[in-house]
């Protein structure tokens, strides 16, 4: 490649910070997975008050655990990773989590709304984060007739539920 065309082919750059906190996520995740196996029983018993049920979401969606790791470095904090598919049209129901969560869109489009914020979309490679406690207003598909998925990583106090559906 010439220089010139070097200088002209330039790529849009994510958020470098937003991009740090996935990658760090999910490396931190990938890294204690590899020293410290669990059991997908455990995990699901770790992350049974996280899974939505028909009453707390549309009928389509649902959550599947993927992992869930205490951090030894940060006594008493876990790391949980989860998948959660949205059908067309699918939501979830306004709630909070106990800890800092970061969200990874791997399929179509998800619409979020943290309180006090604007609605915002967010496609395959973007990602948002939510600090302890916020409330989440709107996690919702974007689209009517596609599904959508995403990757949430939460580090939280260990035994402590997720997520709190909100009345």
């Amino acid at each position: 490649m010439t220089a010139m065309s070097v200088a002209t082919t330039q790529r849009p750059v994510p958020s470098r910070s937003m991009a740090l906190a996935v990658v760090g996520g999910l490396a931190c995740a990938l890294a204690i997975g590899k020293v410290l196996p669990v059991a997908m029983d455990s995990v699901s018993g770790a992350l049974a008050p996280l899974c939505a049920t028909a009453a707390e979401s549309s009928p389509l969606d649902k959550v599947e655990p993927i992992a869930s790791y205490p951090l030894p470095n940060v006594p008493g904090k876990r790391v949980t990773i989860v998948r959660v598919f949205y059908g067309p049209g699918g939501f979830s129901r306004p709630h909070r989590h106990a800890g800092s969560v970061t969200a990874y869109i791997t399929k179509g489009e998800i619409r979020s709304q943290l309180g006090g914020g604007p609605v915002e979309t967010f496609g395959v490679g973007q990602s948002f984060f939510e600090p302890p406690g916020a409330t989440h207003l709107v996690s919702a598909n974007a689209s009517a007739t596609e599904p959508a998925e995403l990757i949430a990583v939460f580090v939280a106090d260990e035994g402590t539920q997720l997520t709190t559906y909100l009345e």
